[in-house]
């Protein structure tokens, strides 16, 4: 998981195993997400849709936060999808899960602010 916004990114999060709407609050929106939207006022929060991002217990922890609906079948309205493509284009064929983590995260630090 990794969020972007004009002039600021979040740290790269990344998992392994199933992603539930609990795992997505408890790891993702309550310890990262709510932490950057407040410092950003008037900023607008934007997810796609599967289903940890759309359970009640997720849309309940949000509703703090302006949120932008995300249209169906729609990859091509994400800001973001940029973002992946460049981190995918670059991560090489690491050999293992730790060094796929470890290059994941090389890359996103040392992305640029244009990129972005």
């Amino acid at each position: 998981m990794g969020v972007i916004a004009y002039n600021i990114r979040s740290l790269l999060v990344l998992f392994r195993g199933t992603m539930t709407a609990q795992r997505y609050v408890h790891e993702i929106l309550q310890p990262h997400v709510l932490p950057l939207m407040q410092r950003l006022p008037g900023a607008i929060f934007q997810q796609d849709n599967p289903r940890p991002h759309t359970a009640r217990v997720s849309q309940d922890c949000l509703r703090t936060v302006t949120t932008l609906p995300w249209p169906a079948r729609s990859p091509d309205l994400s800001p973001i999808e940029h973002i992946w493509d460049h981190l995918g284009r670059r991560v090489g064929h690491p050999t293992s899960l730790n060094e796929l983590d470890a290059r994941l995260q090389q890359i996103w630090n040392e992305m640029s602010q244009d990129i972005i």
